[in-house]
């Protein structure tokens, strides 16, 4: 991270510890020190503060590890509030799963706390890449002043990595391309939950920013970890695991059968984004907001086959 760029998030988070005391959030136990904020099935809105993605904390017996930190400012502050009326035990690790923004603009609300941030390999190209033009797109929702920021990640994961929570172990996993090409899992030995953040969507359509066949393949991944539950970006805060990939494989499947079929009848593009997945229609929140951009990029995948 740049010193021009530590500074501004160092002087954006003297601005919040300096502005009146958030309220934490109220949080699910999902597990025994596994505690999770379940984001609003919308998109980001100024009402709903670009709340809408799961996110939380585990607590082990000597640190705190926060799994993605909010998508905004005020996001962050209440989490870190929340963890600061669970426990007094130093936030060590920020875990971000991804490098989307409703996962990492909560970022600078935990600057004071001086913890790793980590992700995936590819996430610091990622938020070099598009970081900026998130932050914009976000601001003209939120407001500047409400909007947050990432923070580069300073503990990169190629592959595997180790947590130590002091005797919690959690173990990271960083996949190739899925839903972005930098997603990054959190799976607890203690208690067998799976972070799966958004490699599994549960109600709300998922959105591929990467890669239809490469998510297929990275769900057979995680169904070989020895997970009984999961925690979803989008969804509930805990769903029964593998049992809740269904729902997902299965509109991917359908994707890829119907673009395969009108690919080998010489259909377009056009044609797809109006006709594929139609069957999904009912079964998904915010379908219409994000069955054609999946279409558009299956289509694209898979015409290349």
């Amino acid at each position: 991270m740049s010193p021009g760029r530590l500074a501004a998030l160092f002087a954006a988070a003297w601005f919040v510890t300096g502005a009146a005391e958030p309220q934490p959030f109220t949080m699910t136990e999902v597990a025994p020190g596994i505690f999770v904020r379940p984001g609003v099935q919308e998109d980001a809105t100024a009402e709903n503060d670009d709340a809408i993605a799961n996110i939380g904390f585990i607590v082990g017996p000597a640190a705190v590890a926060v799994i993605d930190p909010g998508g905004s400012l005020g996001d962050g502050e209440r989490l870190r509030a929340a963890v600061r009326a669970k426990t007094d035990l130093p936030i060590r690790y920020v875990v971000m799963s991804h490098g989307h923004p409703d996962h990492v603009f909560g970022c600078v609300a935990f600057v004071p706390d001086h913890p790793v941030f980590v992700g995936h390999q590819r996430l610091a190209g990622e938020l070099a890449e598009r970081g900026e033009y998130y932050r914009k797109q976000l601001a003209a929702i939120l407001g500047r002043d409400r909007v947050g920021d990432y923070a580069m990640p300073t503990l990169l994961v190629a592959d595997k990595a180790e947590l130590d929570l002091g005797g919690r172990v959690l173990e990271l996993q960083a996949y190739d391309t899925a839903h972005t090409d930098n997603d990054l899992t959190v799976f607890d030995r203690e208690t067998k939950t799976l972070w799966a953040a958004d490699l599994l969507f549960v109600n709300r359509i998922p959105s591929i920013d990467g890669s239809l066949l490469g998510w297929l393949k990275v769900l057979d991944e995680l169904k070989t970890l020895p997970a009984t539950r999961a925690v979803p970006g989008h969804g509930p805060p805990v769903v029964p695991w593998p049992a809740a990939a269904a729902d997902e494989e299965r509109y991917f499947n359908v994707l890829a059968t119907e673009i395969r079929t009108l690919l080998a009848k010489g259909g377009d593009i056009e044609t797809a984004v109006a006709r594929v997945g139609q069957s999904e229609r009912g079964k998904w929140l915010l379908f219409d907001d994000y069955n054609g951009r999946n279409v558009t990029a299956a289509f694209k995948e898979l015409e290349w086959e």
